[in-house]
């Protein structure tokens, strides 16, 4: 008899859980289609719902995450152009983590993909699938998940996004055949396919260790050892700085550079003055556009 109660617990308990699994980001989605005269508001309405229901109720991995653990992102969409129902535009993408031991969040993720095309009518279903290209929406929706979810991920344990990275470069592969623009690395090296090759083969891949050092040896360190956490970090610069040098036109240096500058001017502001310098000149060798911006640095 126990042995059956136990049986039906379990039976029940799986049964919950896989009707409680959901997505593992909490995606805010905003839409600018000031562009556009020739669609109701309505229309874009609707495209919003769809693309936050996807991405909040689409499941990508097999991980279980609760709802506090979910992955904070967000989805800007700047339709230019809406004729025949295929939308053209350029989308932001952002995503951030809590800080261990603070309230502070950091971005891992702020880029803008200039590439955007799908078609679209209110009501349209997008379809996941991890085999086909159901639409060049799901692709992109897919991509952007996957890429999401792997950068978090590396940012908590070393190479912990390797099946995230490989399941967008599965999407890369597939979508590469059709005539959609962003997914050949040939045609922009910084499109989504360029992008993805350089985070994950090459010498620019060391940005992965960076993701850990910076963030789970870095910033989650802080709250206990300001000192320490900073040390790590400087030395994660160090790795970035390689990267510098044996592939300077690298996406991932802009990718860093767009997440990263502003927050390195506040981790160094208690910082003594030697360690602010030489912190200041190994960035500003790096982004030596990017000087004035760097000066908070060192000051």
């Amino acid at each position: 008899m126990k042995h059956y109660i136990c049986i039906v617990v379990f039976f029940i308990s799986g049964f919950v859980t896989h009707l409680t699994k959901a997505s593992e980001l909490n995606c805010n989605v905003e839409i600018n289609a000031s562009k556009v005269s020739n669609a109701s508001p309505e229309t874009f309405n609707a495209l919003k719902e769809a693309l936050a229901e996807y991405m909040n109720t689409t499941s990508f991995t097999d991980a279980q995450y609760s709802p506090i653990e979910k992955i904070e992102c967000r989805l800007y969409l700047t339709i230019n152009d809406y004729t025949d129902n295929k939308v053209t535009g350029s989308l932001q993408v952002q995503s951030s983590r809590p800080v261990y031991g603070s309230s502070y969040t950091t971005t891992l993720i702020n880029l803008v993909d200039n590439d955007i095309s799908f078609s679209y009518t209110p009501g349209d279903r997008i379809i996941h699938s991890t085999t086909t290209i159901e639409s060049n929406l799901a692709a992109i929706l897919d991509y952007f998940a996957y890429l999401i979810i792997a950068v978090d991920s590396d940012s908590f344990a070393p190479k912990g996004g390797d099946r995230m990275y490989e399941a967008a470069a599965q999407i890369v592969q597939l979508a590469r055949n059709t005539s959609e623009k962003g997914w050949r690395a040939i045609d922009d090296p910084k499109n989504r396919a360029s992008i993805l090759t350089a985070i994950t083969e090459g010498n620019s891949s060391s940005i992965r260790n960076i993701y850990y050092d910076y963030h789970r040896k870095g910033l989650d360190i802080m709250s206990v050892s300001p000192d320490k956490g900073r040390a790590a970090i400087t030395e994660s610069l160090k790795t970035l700085e390689s990267i510098a040098s044996a592939a300077p036109m690298s996406p991932v240096l802009t990718l860093f550079r767009d997440t990263k500058l502003d927050e390195l001017s506040n981790i160094y502001s208690k910082g003594p003055s030697d360690e602010r310098k030489s912190v200041y000149n190994l960035l500003v060798e790096i982004y030596l556009t990017e000087a004035k911006r760097l000066e908070s640095i060192k000051e």
